[in-house]
């Protein structure tokens, strides 16, 4: 098996290898820090059998990385493991395509029991959100098939736009012209269906998550 653990703590890191080699002792494990990282491992179509995935990491916003990452590997049981143990976190995670949901504050037992239980193709989510969804959760389906429409410069493009980050700054980071990034978020607003930065910030906000501890 192919292990995919996309985490930006080394020490947490460390403790999710330590679940995976209890319940797979023969896994190959890869790791990723960034969505600079995950995008290479997208270029270099490394396949994954699974995939454990924190909430936040540099380049990706609350549920964005979620989304590019079920995008791209589309049949690959796909886990969450955040700190944000919030219901709401969690259903969203669960509607924006998750296969399971591991509270970071999970003993190693309980995460090794939920990895092995995702990959008999079983849904694995603390107990407090073994329950079905709300029928008034709202339907974020338009959305994400918006975010799975940009393709990987407009999504790096449009994490930037998140950070508030000015046409410029985002030019240099990218080593691209000022007037590429314009023609970037052109085709950003199309797709997300607004006509400017403050229209795509409102309509992006249901994928942003406050971090753990700010709140």
């Amino acid at each position: 098996m192919r292990i995919l653990i996309a985490d930006d703590h080394p020490l947490f890191r460390a403790a999710l290898r330590q679940a995976v080699e209890v319940s797979f002792k023969d896994a190959r494990i890869q790791e990723a820090d960034s969505l600079a990282s995950l995008e290479k491992l997208g270029d270099d179509q490394v396949p994954f059998d699974l995939i454990l995935l924190d909430l936040h990491m540099p380049g990706t916003h609350g549920f964005s990385g979620l989304i590019y990452l079920r995008e791209l590997y589309r049949r690959v049981p796909l886990v969450v493991i955040s700190a944000n143990e919030e219901l709401e976190v969690i259903q969203r995670a669960l509607q924006f395509g998750a296969d399971g949901f591991i509270p970071k504050s999970a003993s190693v037992e309980a995460m090794t029991q939920a990895v092995l239980k995702v990959m008999e193709g079983e849904r694995w989510v603390p107990e407090k959100a073994r329950r079905p969804l709300p029928p008034d959760l709202p339907d974020f389906a338009a959305m994400r098939e918006r975010i799975t429409s940009l393709t990987p410069q407009q999504f790096r493009v449009m994490g930037m736009l998140m950070e508030g980050l000015q046409n410029k700054v985002i030019a240099y980071q990218l080593d691209v012209s000022e007037a590429t990034v314009k023609a970037h978020m052109t085709a950003i607003f199309r797709k997300l269906g607004v006509r400017n930065r403050t229209q795509a910030v409102l309509a992006l906000k249901d994928l942003a998550i406050e971090p753990p501890g700010l709140a």
